[in-house]
């Protein structure tokens, strides 16, 4: 889950969605007999074009005949929430905007810009997530999925100078969210994780019913390029939203030059305004590149990295010259699942490495840079000194990605790898550094914060993106409230100050009160420092089970 800040001119933005506790993955479903039988019959099922010669007629009562088999076969239940999880549950969508000026304690700063904040998250239909149960095995919602809604607080000032303030919240209309709306009932079979016979199943009755093998999420982040707004997750391509209503308008595929996943983080170019993307599949070509028009008319560039496997690679990093790719042991794997293993999965025994590329280049023009295997999602930033290229993130030993392996109970390991008196505290996440010369091949890399407090989420200036910042900020983890609720919970921000060593300032929320969707917000004008803006994200406090919007200034004087 992301957010984003826009200014706008006007003439008068995770938590983490929910999992079941108590999923038992046990498998009591057959084997497979023959994988490469099953994975041969499922890739000319989806490409064989004899279908698309076959009458509207019998492609319906098809359909209708699938329908009636995964009605009789599956069933469907939902994940229960413990009450320290109720602030993951779905929302319902409003309606409209409305005017929350009224409600505003303290004051919000005379020379913040007008503008809309807006964060994305998962917000699961029907009442949240589920989980199927048939003779071929379980599967269910990762804590990944849930359809995207958007929370959106509009700021505008009237003709007096005088700030107001509206909330509106909506989901990402997707293809496959209208189509499970009009069905009025789940309908796409869990397709990430379970049991591998249920989810291969999965893969192919939805394949068969909806053309698509699992939902479009569009749940993960909103960014903005080019004047326009879109929402996204890496499973699908984007969509354009309409800034003021949130509506949804269409999905963005470059004028038809992308047709595959996009990542979640894209990053613009520094002095051309350029957007890199990239998109993961876990079927060949596994990893392309693409940049896109400062305009965003064109796609400028599209090259396939040849890469051996499907990394889940969540972000793409850029510099003044390179784009920057990390390949780590978090992977995407068909093979697997059809040998019985999960389709997502953390092996600290396989290689890591970051790829240096030119901006334009190809597959050969990679320099990659073999580090300690490790699990980063999200890239702090990336910048050019003499030889160096020098690669800031976020990094655990270890993924919270996709979840236990089967037969384990969930809440047990997301606890576990929370609990800072553990002694695998797998998900302590601390800010990092990667030296990478281009000269001699040389890595040094080191941890830049301590043992102290976990940290992700983090956000810079933008006006630094690709160039060298000083300065970073983070939203950092509660360990014992994240242990006891089994999932993240975010009490606090910190500020990083890069030197010669890494100073942190860090601000605690009051007890029991968890924020979300943090975003960076630099003072308008061409000779504002580095460091002069604010941080605004949505606080929760359970005690009260209320929610509000933050704000500070950078050197966290909180107003």
């Amino acid at each position: 889950m992301s957010s984003l800040i826009y200014a706008i001119q006007v003439s008068c933005t995770t938590g983490k969605p929910s999992f079941s506790p108590k999923i038992d993955h046990s498998s009591g479903a057959a084997s497979l007999s023959s994988s490469t039988s099953f994975k041969t019959f499922l890739k000319e099922v989806q490409k064989n074009p004899i279908f698309n010669h076959v009458p509207n007629k019998i492609k319906e009562a098809s359909v209708k005949l699938l329908d009636a088999f995964v009605d009789s076969a599956f069933e469907f239940s939902d994940q229960p929430l413990l009450p320290s999880q109720s602030n993951f549950a779905p929302v319902e969508e409003i309606g409209k905007a409305v005017q929350v000026t009224g409600s505003v304690t303290g004051r919000i700063p005379d020379d913040f810009p007008a503008g809309v904040y807006i964060r994305n998250g998962p917000n699961p239909l029907f009442g949240g997530f589920k989980s199927t149960k048939s003779i071929f095995g379980k599967s269910s919602h990762s804590w990944i999925e849930g359809e995207g809604m958007l929370h959106a607080l509009h700021f505008f000032k009237d003709s007096k100078g005088k700030w107001k303030i509206s909330y509106n919240n909506k989901h990402v209309e997707t293809d496959t969210y209208k189509l499970e709306r009009e069905r009025a009932k789940p309908s796409f079979l869990p397709a990430i994780e379970g049991d591998s016979l249920a989810v291969l199943l999965a893969y192919l009755l939805n394949s068969l019913r909806f053309g698509e093998v699992n939902k479009f999420l569009s749940n993960t982040n909103i960014f903005e390029h080019s004047g326009k707004l879109y929402s996204i997750a890496e499973n699908h391509i984007p969509q354009e939203i309409d800034i003021l209503t949130l509506e949804t308008r269409r999905n963005w595929d470059i004028e038809g030059s992308w047709i595959r996943p996009f990542t979640s983080h894209p990053k613009k170019a520094p002095d051309t305004g350029e957007l890199v993307i990239m998109g993961i599949h876990p079927q060949k070509p596994y990893f392309e590149l693409g940049v896109i028009s400062a305009d965003g008319k064109k796609l400028l560039h599209k090259v396939d990295l040849k890469l051996s496997r499907c990394c889940l690679c969540h972000e793409i990093g850029v510099t003044k010259r390179y784009n920057v790719i990390m390949d780590f042991p978090l992977t995407l794997d068909i093979n697997r699942l059809v040998n019985g293993g999960p389709l997502i999965k953390y092996n600290k025994e396989e290689y890591a490495r970051i790829g240096i590329m030119p901006r334009y280049g190809d597959a050969d023009s990679v320099k990659w840079f073999y580090v300690e295997p490790s699990c980063t999602f999200h890239i702090i930033n990336c910048y050019e000194i003499g030889d160096e290229v020098v690669v800031l993130a976020c990094r655990a030993r270890s993924s919270i990605i996709p979840g236990p392996d089967f037969g384990s109970n969930k809440f047990e390991w997301f606890s576990k790898g929370f609990d800072e008196k553990s002694e695998n505290v797998s998900f302590f996440s601390r800010a990092y550094e990667w030296r990478l010369n281009m000269h001699t091949g040389q890595v040094a890399e080191k941890n830049l914060t301590g043992s102290d407090y976990s940290m992700d989420f983090p956000m810079i200036n933008e006006n630094y993106i690709g160039g060298r910042n000083k300065f970073a900020y983070t939203q950092v983890i509660d360990s014992n409230a994240s242990s006891k609720s089994g999932m993240a919970k975010y009490g606090g921000l910190a500020k990083l100050y890069f030197e010669e060593t890494t100073e942190v300032e860090y601000h605690e929320f009051p007890e029991n009160t968890f924020c979300s969707g943090a975003a960076y917000v630099a003072k308008s004008g061409g000779d504002a420092d580095e460091d002069n803006g604010w941080i605004i994200t949505y606080v929760h406090n359970e005690d009260t089970n209320t929610s509000q919007v933050s704000f500070s200034i950078s050197n966290f004087l909180f107003l």
